[in-house]
């Protein structure tokens, strides 16, 4: 089939890959205009755009998808279908319509559940064991059109959202091609989702990344996990000898806490846990403002933390 691809985000290049090895035919691809990215903050193109020009498909960066121009664009290519994946723009009915055999996005969760535009860190950050990829049609209601296919895996117990990113990306990539081939073939089956059990994964901010101490460490725990590598879960490092600076955590572990209730939470006790609201974290993986990632013995030996030491929260 002849197919239009929009979308910017690194998790559409594993579809990609596999689309190109198969019989059908990547006539255009929309993608997002360059944004500001690196310390220089010079403009950078979408992974998608560097991917297109390295297989040498014709491409767009367009700043609004729904623009007159851009739509006669890709209504003239006469495409059978348009794939989206990780676009971040809300497309026209004017499109949704065009093609003749639709429109259909993959998202990464198991619809009806997390719907919206994190789904791959509330799953971790809510505790959910599984999770997966489905292929929807597209509608005016957020990822709320029917459902071509799905497929689910594990969450693992130490997975971040970025390592979970990228192995959704990668199980993504055939489901897609088989839904493909069940549409070119006229098999495909689209199936109502139970909008009653709907739930929305909302976007994220900096400011979700604030962690507060009197959290349980479990729910502290997964909220690392879940956040990493953006927004991040962040705090201020206070040292009794007067040092402070921002910190990320990238892992951590949920312990028994052996610091006195009346302990401040956030505080280091004697093993350099930090004390919690009902219990403490044993941190795994810390990334200091301007530093790279480290193990978190590398970053107490650095320092010369001790117990007594603090980690506040970052005030909004």
């Amino acid at each position: 089939m002849k197919l239009v691809y929009i979308g910017s985000g690194k998790f559409g290049i594993d579809s990609l890959d596999a689309l190109v090895e198969t019989e059908n035919n990547i006539a255009l691809v929309i993608t997002s205009v360059p944004q500001p990215a690196g310390r220089g903050k010079k403009p950078r193109p979408t992974a998608v755009a560097s991917w297109a020009a390295k297989h040498s498909i014709p491409f767009l960066e367009v700043e609004d998808v729904n623009r007159p121009a851009v739509v006669a664009k890709i209504a003239a290519q006469n495409p059978d279908l348009i794939v989206v994946i990780a676009f971040g723009q809300k497309i026209s009915n004017q499109l949704t319509t065009l093609p003749p055999k639709g429109i259909i996005n993959v998202h990464a969760s198991l619809l009806p559940k997390y719907r919206g535009a994190a789904p791959i860190n509330w799953p971790i950050i809510n505790g959910e064991n599984r999770t997966g990829v489905t292929i929807i049609s597209l509608t005016d209601k957020m990822d709320a059109g029917a459902m071509l296919g799905h497929t689910q895996t594990q969450i693992g117990s130490e997975e971040t959202a970025g390592e979970l990113h990228d192995r959704l990306a990668k199980i993504a990539a055939p489901l897609l091609v088989e839904t493909i081939g069940k549409i070119a073939a006229g098999t495909v089956v689209y199936s109502e989702q139970d909008h009653a059990r709907a739930t929305i994964a909302k976007k994220l901010k900096k400011s979700d990344g604030f962690l507060d101490f009197n959290d349980s460490p479990e729910s502290l725990e997964r909220k690392i996990r879940g956040l990493w590598p953006w927004p991040g879960a962040s705090a201020i490092y206070a040292s009794t000898g007067g040092r402070r600076e921002q910190v990320t955590f990238a892992l951590a572990q949920a312990v028994e806490r052996n610091a006195p209730p009346e302990v401040k939470p956030g505080t280091l006790d004697e093993n350099l846990n930090v004390v919690c609201g009902t219990g403490a974290l044993k941190i795994k993986k810390i990334k200091p403002a301007g530093s790279a990632l480290m193990n978190f013995r590398a970053f107490v030996n650095g320092r010369q933390s001790r117990p007594g030491d603090l980690f506040v929260k970052i005030e909004k």
